[in-house]
């Protein structure tokens, strides 16, 4: 099986050389680099990169300014790496499109754990694994959302949240309930993420955006009956 390349932007030499020490040991193939310039010329050069791994605080280009060059053109999973503990930045790294949100200083084993757990996610499903719902088609192998035909652009984690949401159809979501199955971890951070990443994907599904309804003070509901044109 072909070794899935993880970039690695940090510019502290240490730091790049623990989780590459790390994720080597889990057989997955490192690309390093020092500051924000080399990062987006070396994630640009290799078409192949399956996950980023992303400081915030770097000379030249800061991680936020690199998360907004990739997700220019790609929706590569991106793991941000960050010393501050402000909501504020993990609101805005998620505005941007970052999938996890870790501060340092954090543990290996579970950044590794994390990367795993997003490329099995991203990459792990069968083949025909279908859902359908209304005007909305998910090909969960394939990590493509459609609707009538047309298809529609996500970051990892709306997609992610997208197909939980089409999987419980009917249900309604506590944001609590939200964040630790589509997180898949316990996330202590503030329950607005669900409510950013909500209003990004209504945006995304346009009209089909009034299939997720908003339960004040609890959460939110998928439902297509009614919606239908």
């Amino acid at each position: 099986m072909e070794r899935l390349k993880v970039l690695v932007v940090d510019d502290e030499s240490r730091m790049r050389k623990l989780v590459r020490d790390f994720l080597t040991r889990k057989d997955f193939d490192v690309i390093e680099a020092e500051d924000g310039e080399q990062a987006v010329d070396r994630f640009f050069a290799d078409k192949d990169i399956a996950l980023v791994i992303l400081d915030v605080m770097m000379p030249k280009m800061d991680g936020w300014q690199v998360c907004r060059e990739i997700r220019n053109y790609s929706q590569v999973p991106i793991i941000m790496l960050t010393a501050k503990s402000d909501e504020r930045d993990e609101l805005l790294g998620f505005e941007l499109g970052v999938d996890e949100y870790i501060s340092k200083p954090f543990s290996p084993k579970i950044l590794v754990a994390r990367v795993e757990a997003i490329l099995r996610r991203t990459s792990g499903f069968s083949a025909d694994d279908i859902l359908r719902a209304g005007a909305i088609t998910v090909n969960r192998a394939a990590h493509e959302v459609t609707i009538d035909g047309r298809s529609v652009d996500l970051s990892y984690k709306e997609f992610e949240l997208l197909t939980y949401f089409i999987e419980n159809q009917g249900i309604a979501l506590s944001r609590e309930k939200i964040l630790n199955s589509v997180w898949n971890y316990d996330y202590f951070g503030d329950a607005r993420t669900i409510d950013t990443h909500v209003k990004k994907l209504r945006s995304k599904l346009g009209d089909r955006g009034d299939y997720i309804k908003t339960i004040w003070g609890m959460g939110y509901k998928f439902e297509v009956e009614g919606q239908e044109a």
